[in-house]
């Protein structure tokens, strides 16, 4: 039999300029051995998942039919196995060795340790383990101090990135060119795709992003982005989190049309950097001295927020569009994670699982990044006592109330929640609670 090389679609689901898949292709043509692709329904993942609407499982398996179907018209297939990876290498790779099993890179710690485990499992039946970055331009320790310790500040973290890119522009990889090196599957013989009811979930109407943008779009990002009312924001966070589009291919061009936008892609590799660094902020605070804070964490207040009812408005919006379509504006998702731990004092952990189960885009890096940021307790270096004023937001960035009328229809009535808390009292409550807990730190 001819010698198999293991793709292993991840959170890369595209046959265009992936790495891993590029990789594998060069494999198989190196040693007369034939690529087969599989993608793995983490069923320890999707137990957890309460919603069985869930739009990103229906979206992983409408991209996933799609590489399958594009697999098939060129005489191959893609795998498509549900259950725990780790058993289902550990099957598979008994019963089909092959040379390697190859895949891109995942930051994220269960994920570390899961790669960990199936490279065992490869050892043990002689075949090799390969990884490759493909998620983002820069990863791991690339850029670092002049000492070789992490960047903390973004700032500073951007600049090295920019002057890093000058000598090492990331280059695109013809990986759908792999067709030609496609194990070939007879058509009898191809395995069914596992429907979304045989794993829990419900199929269902849903209005995703598209994975293209407007070059004006990007040109005028800097001017637009802030103003949730307006498309000013590309929406790709989606297509980014799943791989259904390269990084390397949007950077290309947004460094011909908008520097801001460039800073956005920045972000992404700094927030990466940073939990691969720091894998303990997934459950603590970057700044461990913010862990001694006495949050309120008030349940009733908690849900008012979930539910887009505290009485401020630019607030109870955005959770309202959030619940409603997954989506919420980059400027907007600030102002609610500033009110939530700030005006409320509940634990920047509450809100950072909320989103984690509401966001199309969730990406644990950058969601906890963000949550860390608005909360004082993450790498930025504005002291903790910064509190965004809802009401002054709202006159900068939704001066007119078009987006608050949007989702927040009896704004303006008699009907309209009476704020849960003043903003002046909470502010001085915030500051007090803060400052208690980070002088008690330093005694």
């Amino acid at each position: 039999m001819q010698q198999i090389v293991y793709f292993w679609f991840r959170r890369d689901l595209r046959l265009n300029d992936n790495h891993g898949l590029f990789r594998a292709m060069e494999l198989a043509k190196q040693t007369g051995a034939r690529v087969q692709c599989v993608f793995i329904f983490d069923q320890t993942i999707l137990d957890r998942l309460e919603n069985k609407r869930d739009a990103r499982v229906q979206f992983i398996h409408r991209e996933i039919s799609d590489i399958k179907v594009q697999l098939q018209s060129a005489g191959g297939d893609l795998q498509v196995w549900y259950g725990n990876p780790m058993a289902i290498w550990k099957t598979q790779l008994s019963q089909q060795p092959g040379l390697a099993v190859v895949c891109n890179h995942d930051y994220e710690p269960s994920a570390i340790e899961r790669d960990k485990q199936v490279a065992l499992i490869c050892a043990e039946n002689q075949m090799a383990f390969h990884s490759y970055k493909d998620h983002c331009i820069f990863e791991k320790a690339e850029v670092t101090k002049d000492d070789g310790k992490p960047y903390t500040v973004f700032t500073p973290y951007s600049r090295k990135w920019k002057l890093h890119l000058s000598g090492n522009m990331p280059e695109c990889y013809a990986s759908e060119s792999v067709i030609e090196y496609i194990a070939p599957v007879a058509a009898e013989q191809r395995s069914p795709l596992p429907t979304l009811a045989s794993m829990g979930f419900e199929t269902f109407e849903f209005d995703y992003p598209e994975k293209t943008i407007t070059q004006t779009l990007i040109k005028e990002y800097d001017q637009k982005r802030n103003f949730p009312s307006v498309r000013g924001t590309s929406r790709l966070g989606l297509h980014f989190r799943f791989g259904t589009i390269s990084i390397r291919e949007k950077l290309q061009k947004a460094l011909l049309l908008n520097e801001t936008f460039v800073n956005e892609l920045i972000w992404r590799d700094f927030y990466m950097q940073i939990l691969w660094h720091f894998p303990q902020i997934t459950h603590q605070s970057f700044k461990p001295q913010y862990d001694q804070i006495q949050w309120r964490n008030d349940e009733h207040e908690f849900e008012a927020w979930k539910s887009g009812n505290t009485g401020y408005p630019i607030v109870d919006a955005g959770m309202r569009e959030l619940n409603a379509t997954g989506f919420m504006h980059n400027r907007v998702r600030m102002i609610v994670a500033s009110f939530l731990t700030k005006h409320l004092l509940i634990d920047w952990r509450w809100g950072e699982a909320y989103f984690a189960e509401k966001l199309l885009d969730f990406e644990l890096a950058s969601n906890n990044g963000g949550w860390q940021w608005a909360s004082g307790s993450g790498t930025d270096a504005a002291p903790y006592f910064r509190v965004f004023n809802p009401a002054l937001q709202t006159e900068k960035f939704d001066k007119q109330f078009e987006y608050i009328k949007k989702w927040v229809p009896e704004f303006g009535t008699h009907q309209y929640q009476k704020p849960l808390v003043d903003h002046a009292f909470a502010r001085n409550r915030c500051l007090e609670t803060y400052g208690r807990a980070l002088k008690s730190e330093q005694l």
